[in-house]
């Protein structure tokens, strides 16, 4: 329903993030939601801004990088600020494939490892 309101321990338990860390997002401004003394409830907006801080932290983003995303998302942006997206998602895709890289390399090594035990052990019987 349009206009519908969650609560802070709501937003907390929808998207699995701490009280702390939400918190965190509202005082570096990321999120603002309505207050109605202590209580703090969020908008469909709020929720829109939240899954898209915790897909940017998914992908490796800073919260500074983040944050530039967001401005595109809240009004239509600029060319030179899709583009300036575009070479954001570059570089942190070619971060992205060096971590696989590595991944990959470590787990060869872990299997190679596990391999040459296996042998060793086939050996003592």
């Amino acid at each position: 329903m349009p206009g519908e309101q969650i609560s802070f321990k709501e937003m907390c338990a929808r998207f699995e993030v701490t009280p702390r860390t939400l918190r965190y997002y509202e005082y570096i401004e990321l999120l603002q939601p309505r207050r109605e003394g202590r209580a703090r409830f969020y908008g469909a907006r709020e929720v829109a801004r939240m899954t898209l801080i915790l897909r940017g932290r998914r992908f490796g983003f800073s919260l500074e990088d983040i944050r530039q995303w967001l401005q595109i998302y809240d009004r239509q942006g600029s060319r030179e600020q899709y583009q300036v997206w575009l070479d954001m998602a570059e570089r942190q895709l070619a971060v992205l494939d060096g971590q696989i890289s590595d991944l990959q390399a470590a787990r060869a090594d872990l299997d190679q490892l596990r391999q040459t035990t296996a042998d060793e052990l086939a050996r003592m019987s």
